[in-house]
C-alpha cells in the first residue's frame, strides 16, 4: 500500500516538476526549486523500490516525511496549488495515517493544510484561493482518515491471517500425532502380532516332533532355535514400540529437539568425515516438542545432511535450530554444487528422485513450512524448517 502511495507521488511529480521550475524566480529560487525536485522525487524513489528496507527507517523517524513535506512545499509553492503537485500533498496525510495511525495522520495533515494556504496565497488568482481555501485542506483531512482506516484494515487482517495459520498448524500437529498413533498400530499389528503368529506355529511344530515316536535331535534342535530367534524379535520389536507409545502418551514428556539435532549433526560428522557444524540460534530455549512431531523435524533435518553428502560434494555442512520470531526454525546449509535451476518438486518426483520430495511432505504433515533453494547465500543449498510455536501447544492434548 505504501510502495503505491510513493508510486503514484513519482507520477505526479515528475509531471509538476517543469511547471515549478519555470515559474521559480531565476537564481536562487531557481536552484532551491531543483534541489526540491530531486530530493523529493529520489526519496519516493527509493522508497518506492526498497520499502521492505528502508520503511522501517521511516516508521522509526517521523521527522523524515516532515522534512520531505517540507521540500515538497517549495515545489507546490512555486508550481501554483493548481498543478498537479496538489495531489502530491494529499499523499502525505494519506501516507502518514497508514504508516503513523491518527496521531500521524492529525499532525502531518495539519502541516499540509498550512502549506496549502500559503501556497493558495501565494496564488495570484484571488477567486480560486478562496474557491480552494477548503476544499483540498479538507481532502487532506479526508485522506489522512483515509489512511487511518486501511491501517486498521490492514492490521486487523494481519492478525486474522496469523490466528489461521497458527489453527492451521495446530490442527496438523493434531492430525500428525494421530496418524502417528495410528502408525504404530499399525505396525504393532503387521510386525509383532505376525511374528507371534511365527512363534507359535514353530512351537506347534516343535511340539509334534517332540512327540513323534522317533524323535529327530537335528530337526528338534533347529526347530527351538527357530522358536528363540522369533520370540527374541518379537520381544524388540514390542520394546521399541512401547516405549513410543509411552512417550506419545505422555501429557508432560516431549523431546528436546535441540538436544537431539546436535546429537545426529555429531554423529553425521564422525560417520562421514565431513566437517559439520551445529549452532543454537534465538534468544529464548525451544519448548519440548511431541514425539511424532519431533521425529519428523529430526528426519527432514538427517535427510538434508545425507543428500548433501550424497549429492552436492560440499566442503562443509552448517546446521542450526532455535526460536526466532516466535518459530521454531532449523536450517541445514552445505556450500556444494546445489540444485540445477528450475529444478521442481514434480520432476524430481518423475524421476525417482524422492529425497526432497520426502521432506516437503513430512514438513507438511506437521504445519510446517519448508524452503529449499539457495537461501541468503551466494551458493550450495539451504533447506529451511519453520514451524509456529502456537502449533505445539495443543500436541499434548
Amino acid at each position: 500500500m505504501c510502495r503505491q502511495v510513493f508510486g503514484f507521488r513519482l507520477a505526479m511529480i515528475a509531471l509538476a516538476a517543469p511547471s515549478a521550475l519555470v515559474n521559480a524566480t531565476p537564481g536562487v529560487a531557481t536552484r532551491l526549486v531543483g534541489a526540491a525536485v530531486v530530493v523529493t522525487f529520489m526519496a519516493s524513489y527509493v522508497l518506492f523500490r526498497d520499502w521492505e528496507r528502508f520503511g522501517p527507517l521511516l516508521l522509526r523517524h517521523p521527522s523524515l516525511l516532515a522534512v520531505d513535506t517540507l521540500f515538497g512545499s517549495l515545489l507546490l509553492i512555486s508550481a501554483g496549488p493548481t498543478s498537479t503537485l496538489a495531489y502530491v500533498s494529499v499523499c502525505t496525510p494519506l501516507l502518514a495515517g497508514i504508516v503513523y495511525g491518527w496521531r500521524g495522520a492529525g499532525c502531518f495533515a495539519s502541516l499540509q493544510a498550512v502549506i496549502l494556504v500559503l501556497a493558495q496565497t501565494a496564488a495570484a488568482d484571488a477567486h480560486k484561493v478562496v474557491a480552494q481555501t477548503f476544499l483540498l485542506p479538507g481532502l487532506c483531512v479526508i485522506a489522512g482518515a483515509m489512511g487511518v482506516t486501511l491501517r486498521n484494515l490492514m492490521l486487523r487482517f494481519g492478525e486474522a491471517t496469523t490466528a489461521l495459520t497458527t489453527v492451521q498448524a495446530r490442527l496438523a500437529v493434531t492430525e500428525a500425532v494421530g496418524a502417528e498413533r495410528a502408525r504404530l498400530a499399525r505396525e504393532l499389528h503387521d510386525s509383532v502380532a505376525k511374528t507371534l503368529h511365527g512363534v507359535a506355529l514353530a512351537a506347534d511344530g516343535l511340539a509334534g516332533s517332540a512327540g513323534a515316536e522317533r524323535m529327530n535331535p537335528t530337526l528338534i534342535r533347529q526347530q527351538a532355535e527357530l522358536v528363540a530367534r522369533s520370540a527374541r524379535r518379537a520381544a524388540a520389536e514390542s520394546r521399541e514400540l512401547l516405549a513410543d507409545l509411552r512417550r506419545e502418551s505422555s501429557p508432560d514428556e516431549g523431546t528436546d529437539v535441540l538436544v537431539e539435532l546436535a546429537a545426529r549433526t555429531r554423529d553425521f560428522s564422525t560417520r562421514t568425515g565431513l566437517p559439520t557444524t551445529y549452532r543454537p540460534i534465538g534468544e529464548h530455549g525451544v519448548p519440548p516438542v511431541p514425539p511424532a512431531v519431533a521425529r519428523q523435524l529430526l528426519t527432514i533435518a538427517t535427510e538434508a545432511m545425507e543428500n548433501a553428502h550424497r549429492h552436492a560434494t560440499p566442503t562443509k555442512v552448517d546446521v542450526e535450530a532455535g526460536v526466532h520470531d516466535k518459530l521454531l526454525r532449523i536450517s541445514v546449509y552445505d556450500d556444494g554444487r546445489g540444485l540445477p535451476p528450475g529444478t521442481t518438486l514434480e520432476q524430481l518426483r518423475r524421476a525417482g528422485h524422492f529425497g526432497l520430495v520426502g521432506m516437503v511432505e513430512r514438513a507438511a504433515s506437521v504445519g510446517a513450512r519448508i524452503r529449499i533453494g539457495r537461501g541468503g547465500h551466494d551458493a550450495g543449498t539451504e533447506v529451511r524448517l519453520e514451524l509456529p510455536l502456537g502449533a505445539l501447544t495443543t500436541a499434548k492434548t
